[in-house]
């Protein structure tokens, strides 16, 4: 492998990088009281369809299953998500988006319009969109590969 390792990880350090600057930018337009976390779930329900267990989706964040009850808390006060019991296992529980979860979830993306829009702009999409397959493929491959 030689020194590809140093390049590698200068791909995952410029990905985290742009993973912080665009949070910050992001976590300003999100509505008073929103946060990242609160978002991600909601974004991780409507792309992969809800009515998954707190663990699930905490084992899919990969964060304790206390944080994702605190997360789910939060959204089930505000509306986002309901819980309802689990159809087979009565000790456990699972979510579900509301309507207003995933309105929440689309205001939300439409709220980075703008400075998405700016960057399109500045850098020009074939700085972009080519990087898509390429990324996606990195994330799946690191997401069926969790114990690396």
């Amino acid at each position: 492998m030689g020194d590809d390792h140093r390049a590698l990880f200068q791909l995952f350090n410029e990905v985290g990088i742009i993973n912080q600057l665009s949070s910050a930018v992001f976590q300003a337009r999100l509505p008073d009281g929103l946060h990242i976390s609160h978002f991600s779930v909601l974004n991780h329900l409507v792309r992969l369809g809800d009515g998954k267990t707190p663990l699930a989706i905490a084992n899919a964040f990969q964060v304790p299953k206390t944080t994702m009850t605190h997360t789910l808390a939060v959204l089930e006060k505000r509306g986002l998500i309901r819980m309802a019991p689990h159809e087979t296992d009565g000790r456990s529980k699972v979510v579900f988006l509301t309507d207003a979860g995933r309105e929440m979830q689309a205001t939300a993306i439409d709220a980075m319009a703008e400075p998405l829009a700016k960057m399109v702009g500045d850098l020009g999409e074939d700085a972009i969109i080519p990087l898509l397959p390429a990324l996606e493929r990195i994330r799946t491959y690191l997401d069926e590969n969790r114990g690396l």
